[in-house]
């Protein structure tokens, strides 16, 4: 029996937030409804909020000036299914919740390399655990406890 640690890759992941208190969630570009934040790894030599905004430029095609964090929580962390991807067992990720300052003509799911094939608002508790693979459900029921207080259905 092993004690050894996971190797997990250190990612971020954004909750959006308009002016009405919605949340933005993006639609998986391969697997039909499925539901997620936009999320990425954090590279060598990248701060967490370098790796942020980098992924929001990549994934749906925001800047800095669009939106602002008002709060970060680390310490989400999840497993791949049937072990290592791209070296790694799994992720240790940090939440951040960002007030979406632009119009919502900025974001542009259409990218160089598109993870997305659409997006939506919803109010946080409308959100589906339905929507997830079972090895994200533990890690958003803990996001949407920590941030909003609500249990997601």
């Amino acid at each position: 029996m092993s004690n050894k640690e996971p190797k997990l890759r250190a990612n971020v992941a954004a909750i959006l937030r308009n002016r009405e208190g919605k949340i933005l969630i993006c639609e998986r570009v391969h697997i039909w409804n499925a539901w997620q934040f936009p999320q990425g790894g954090v590279d060598d030599g990248e701060t967490l909020e370098q790796a942020l905004t980098r992924e929001l430029r990549e994934e749906i095609g925001i800047e800095p000036g669009d939106f602002r964090i008002v709060e970060m929580r680390s310490g989400y962390m999840y497993m791949f299914p049937g072990g290592r991807k791209k070296g790694f067992e799994g992720k240790d990720q940090t939440y951040f919740l960002c007030d979406f300052l632009a119009d919502d003509s900025k974001i542009n799911v259409e990218t160089e390399i598109p993870e997305f094939r659409g997006w939506k608002w919803i109010a946080p508790a409308d959100f589906r655990k339905a929507w997830l693979p079972p090895m994200k459900i533990d890690v958003y029921t803990q996001v949407f406890g920590d941030f909003f207080g609500i249990q997601l259905a």
